[in-house]
This record gives structure tokens, sequence and C-alpha cells, in this order.
């Protein structure tokens, strides 16, 4: 699995999506330091104006 982004939403929801090399998308939200399964309609949310693209140093504060 290759990870492709980290992002934060207007509301405050972090999330990341992650693609296989077979073109598999996957979604998950940080929830109480957990990576939860997330619908993935969210990965949708990447593009949407309101939603920032985490910096290294955010990404690298997060749990893994």
């Amino acid at each position: 699995m290759r990870e492709i982004g980290f992002y934060k939403t207007e509301s405050g929801t972090i999330f990341r999506v992650s693609q296989e090399e077979d073109g598999h998308l996957w979604v998950e939200t940080l929830k109480a330091s957990l990576w939860e399964p997330a619908p993935i309609g969210m990965a949708g949310l990447r593009v949407a104006s309101s939603t920032t693209r985490l910096s290294q140093r955010q990404i690298d504060s997060l749990p893994r």
C-alpha cells in the first residue's frame, strides 16, 4: 500500500488516503489517536477548497 496524502477538513477531521498498486483506494480518519476505516466517499474531500493538505511536519506528529 502506498500513502498518497494526509488532509484536514475545515471542521478539523484528519484523514488519510492510501492507494494500492492496482488503484484501490483506502480512506481512514484519525479518532482518539487511532486510524479507523472511513467511507470511500471521503476521498473526494481531498479536492474541496476547505480541505488542506498536511505538511510533512504535521504528518510526522501524527500517530502511525
